[in-house]
């Protein structure tokens, strides 16, 4: 069964008319929900606590700051632009206290709420607006005239209006002009982690690696195994996300096209899959959600270890010296 999806034409921003949106934090989704929010000529403020270095940054958008307590307190729709690993203390402590029934409560991801890091009041409205791209994509194609992608779902409808408002928040942000999906918060947080560990950021990172140590050994300089295997990725991707998998091999090479047909299988296997399926019944269990949260909140060690060695690999060392070389890549 085809997914629905919406448009402009599904969507009326009527139903924030007239209310207040807090967006709480301001990092890259927090900065383009707000900033688009704001051009859709909504009222629309950023809740961030007194050290934060955002608040010079926020104001200098033309934004209205409050501390975060305060931008609750005065908003009817609350926007949780915040770090999975920082949102529950805030929720609990600057959030939850001032919430009263009626208000909405936004998310843009939803291992918070699928994960029970946050129970919300019984009522008040609990939706997602989750844009398919990143923070600077939102705003970028935005301000194009143009949209993001995006996911609408609706955990909990206190007022019989969620859904609406989940759509008029998506319209004013751009998703609409692209098209949204609705789905639930349950689906969106198993498919999001699943593509990013075994495909987008894992799965991906790792088959790079093992090409790039593959020709290595085999006495092939490391900067010719870079090129080869990290550097045009990119170019790969770009022809894949325009033209799709079959667009893609219509426009590279016989050879290479011939050559992903027939060894891109042996690579990636039946077993690859199982491994997959493993994973996936680890995110649906809440196994790796119970693993990431005591990793969190144990400081991390395990985490930082991964990373330091993640980032004394020998690919990333050359990479840093020919990325240097390629200075026009700056400019362009």
């Amino acid at each position: 069964m085809a997914a629905r999806i919406y448009t402009d034409k599904d969507a009326d921003l009527r139903w924030l008319k007239g209310k207040t949106c807090a967006v709480i934090g301001f990092g890259a989704q927090g900065q383009a929900h707000s900033l688009n929010l704001k051009d859709s000529g909504f009222t629309v403020m950023v809740g961030l606590r007194p050290p934060s270095k955002s608040r010079a940054a926020a104001r200098g958008r033309g934004l209205k700051v409050f501390d975060t307590a305060e931008a609750v307190c005065r908003a009817d729709v609350i926007f949780l632009a915040l770090p999975d690993t920082e949102m529950p203390a805030i929720y609990k402590k600057e959030i939850a206290p001032h919430l009263r029934p009626g208000k909405t409560l936004l998310f843009a991801h939803g291992f918070a709420i699928q994960y029970r890091t946050i129970i919300p009041r019984k009522d008040v409205d609990v939706v997602m607006v989750a844009p398919k791209g990143l923070g600077p994509m939102v705003r970028r194609e935005f301000v194009a005239g143009r949209g993001a992608p995006g996911l609408i779902a609706v955990h909990q409808d206190f007022t019989g209006f969620a859904k609406k408002t989940a759509l008029a928040w998506a319209k004013g942000i751009g998703c609409t002009r692209a098209g949204v999906i609705e789905t639930t918060f349950k689906e969106e947080t198993e498919t999001d982690l699943f593509g990013e560990q075994a495909v987008l950021c894992g799965g991906t990172s790792q088959l790079i690696r093992a090409g790039f140590e593959t020709l290595v050994r085999a006495g092939y300089p490391a900067e010719l195994a870079y090129f080869e295997c990290l550097h045009e990725l990119k170019f790969i991707v770009d022809l894949i996300h325009e033209a799709g998998i079959s667009g893609m091999h219509a426009l590279i090479s016989d050879a290479a096209s011939w050559g992903a047909l027939t060894v891109g299988r042996q690579v990636i296997d039946r077993s690859v899959q199982q491994r997959m399926e493993m994973i996936l019944r680890q995110i649906r269990s809440g196994k790796f959600a119970r693993e990431f949260i005591r990793e969190i909140k144990s400081g991390r060690r395990r985490y930082k270890k991964l990373l330091k060695e993640s980032e004394g690999h020998l690919i990333e060392k050359t990479g840093r010296k020919l990325r240097d070389r390629m200075r026009w890549k700056r400019s362009a």
